[in-house]
């Protein structure tokens, strides 16, 4: 073999042993570590092909082979024992790469085989033996799905066949159990993320409460001096400023109590009823002023008591600032409980375009629309984190007739 054969077959074997350690195959921990070979369990799936393996085929035993730079290791196996041989031993290794099935009726008739340990009595004394190398979709072979038997047997066509689709159902179990293990490590990571941003978001928050209180402090006083004349440019100005500080002050406890909400809930029984209490006397002064008309459709749940009482208050004050000018506010705040709890809060305003449904429960997204108030676009994003924390999600639709309808799903009945 030229020197350039001999580089590309390293360099293939090394990606073929990277795709191993990305595997975790043999069944080693996430550096590569193998763990002791009594500690693994085999997975059914794996053990249920290697039985069908040795049905089909008609011999007495069967092994899925990982095949690593020096050893070979059986990772499910029927009528044997899973052990751990060298490569240089292992029978599978001469022919994993092939591409194609190995099939003898008599393993020591074959050169390649006659004067392995396996075959000729210093391990085992395989005869029948057939070897259907695990060939991933990008093409790297992990190892092979082996039937053998001490028996002269011969292979059928049909045989053939059999071990070749199973083999293929193998590399697919390997491979969803990798595809699965990364996305739970991927969801691990977005979980520390967003911790570390709500801790984030809460410090930054806190740090910015001290001076913008003082502002608005200064702001308040500097408008009582008797020195500033209540027509004045530096009386307009202290108005501005104190109205600026006021609405970021605002955001920030917002933000503030976005990173706090979510997480490990507390869930009590609590009738919608007494949620609704709290918050009506929390939106007294925007239902006073609006003439608001909220009815309440009681039910009894389980939930996190605070935290559903923040959601509540969240979507009722939008539903009155946000209805149609010169009709007063109506609400309707409905709960059913079966399976899972479910609130919705129906209102007969403006509505929310589709376009706009899904963005606007992400936080810090405003419809910027004429007429509407300001805001900062955090009370949806908060309800959608609480409703996460219970198991559960929100969506947004359009009221028959006119407005938004959201529904809070919360996750089971106690």
């Amino acid at each position: 073999m030229s020197l350039l054969h001999a580089d590309a077959a390293e360099l293939h074997e090394l990606a073929r042993q990277a795709v191993l350690q990305e595997y975790r195959l043999p069944y080693g921990e996430a550096d590569g570590t193998p763990v002791d070979r009594l500690e693994y369990e085999t997975p059914p799936e794996l053990l249920n092909l290697v039985k069908l393996a040795v049905r089909v085929s008609g011999m007495d035993a069967g092994v899925i082979n990982i095949i690593t730079a020096d050893q070979q290791h059986q990772i499910a196996a029927v009528g044997v024992d899973p052990a751990v041989c060298s490569r240089d031993d292992s029978m599978c290794s001469r022919v994993f790469t092939s591409g194609s099935i190995t099939a003898l009726a008599d393993a020591s008739c074959d050169p390649r085989f006659a004067d392995n340990p396996f075959v000729n009595g210093g391990i085992a004394r395989v005869r029948s033996y057939a070897s259907v190398p695990l060939v991933t979709r990008e093409g790297h072979a992990l190892g092979s799905l082996c039937v053998f038997s001490p028996r002269v047997l011969a292979f059928d066509a049909g045989q053939h066949e059999g071990l070749e689709i199973l083999a293929r159902q193998v590399v697919e179990v390997l491979e969803l159990q990798f595809t699965t293990r990364r996305l739970v490590e991927a969801l691990e990571v977005v979980r520390r993320s967003n911790e570390d941003l709500a801790s984030f978001a809460a410090r930054v928050s806190h740090d910015l409460k001290n001076p913008l209180t003082a502002i608005l402090g200064y702001a308040e006083l500097s408008e009582q001096d008797d020195e500033v004349e209540p027509s004045g440019p530096a009386a307009r100005y202290l108005s501005i400023i104190r109205g600026s500080a006021s609405r970021m002050l605002s955001t920030v406890e917002d933000v503030l109590e976005f990173s706090r909400i979510g997480g490990a809930i507390s869930r009590r029984e609590v009738r919608l009823s007494t949620l609704m209490n709290a918050v009506l006397q929390d939106v007294l002064p925007l239902t006073s002023a609006s003439d608001a008309v909220i009815t309440v459709q009681d039910a009894l749940l389980s939930v996190d008591r605070a935290q559903v009482t923040a959601l509540l208050q969240n979507l009722v004050s939008n539903a009155i600032k946000y209805s149609t000018p010169g009709s007063p506010p109506r609400i309707e705040v409905v709960a059913s409980v079966g399976e899972a709890q479910m609130l919705r809060v129906i209102d007969h305003g403006k509505g929310i375009d589709p376009a706009d449904r899904q963005r606007v429960l992400e936080p810090l997204v405003r419809l910027y629309r004429e007429g509407d108030p300001a805001g900062n676009g955090i009370g949806l994003a908060t309800c959608a984190r609480i409703a996460d924390a219970h198991e559960g999600s929100i969506t947004v639709s359009e009221t028959p007739g006119g407005g938004t309808t959201v529904t809070v799903h919360l996750g089971p009945a106690a």
